[in-house]
């Protein structure tokens, strides 16, 4: 951040009196601004015994693999955001939208909340942000080109899950980095 953005004032960062860590601070209105972790939202889509994944049509990581996910908007709830999430992605509807795993990416300042989901057709496309949209066996996922660590995380737990038929809620953090691909 460069201006307040409530009166255009310069900012310094600084510890505001009764906090306990730098935050930016407006120089001419007083203004603090906080910055927090942004919430990402999205589903494991499943539809008769396979998995639903999405190519990316943007960067970061053009061309890789993921389930269908994004930023929560303002003003929705964590499911209205997976849900739009499928259907801007993946063209698809989710049903039986159940939480599954909570997890902490604490060097890029972001909560990814994940829900396993039923599609409620076999129906599916490509949106606007992916370049096709497949349904995959587990052997058949492409484990070397998942757009990020998080992905690979929550669907290895997800099988491993799946073969002890049990699906309980996980919390975790993500601390390996994305490999360069050249």
């Amino acid at each position: 951040m460069n201006h307040c953005s409530h009166c255009g004032g310069s900012l310094t960062r600084g510890v505001p009196p009764g906090d306990d860590r730098e935050r930016f601070i407006c120089s001419s209105c007083g203004r603090i601004h906080y910055q927090n972790p942004r919430m990402v939202v999205g589903c494991i889509p499943l539809w008769q015994d396979r998995l639903l994944l999405c190519r990316r049509a943007i960067e970061p990581r053009y061309g890789t693999w993921t389930v269908p996910a994004g930023f929560l908007e303002n003003g929705e709830s964590v499911e209205e955001g997976a849900r739009r999430e499928m259907t801007e992605e993946a063209r698809a509807s989710a049903l039986d939208l159940q939480p599954y795993g909570l997890y902490n990416i604490r060097r890029v300042d972001q909560v990814y909340l994940i829900f396993i989901a039923n599609l409620a057709s076999g129906e599916f496309g490509a949106g606007e942000e992916t370049l096709e949209a497949r349904l995959f066996e587990e052997a058949a996922v492409p484990w070397d080109d998942l757009a990020f660590p998080v992905v690979e995380m929550t669907l290895k737990r997800y099988y491993q899950d799946a073969r002890r038929g049990t699906f309980p809620f996980h919390i975790d953090e993500v601390t390996r980095r994305m490999k360069r691909s050249n």
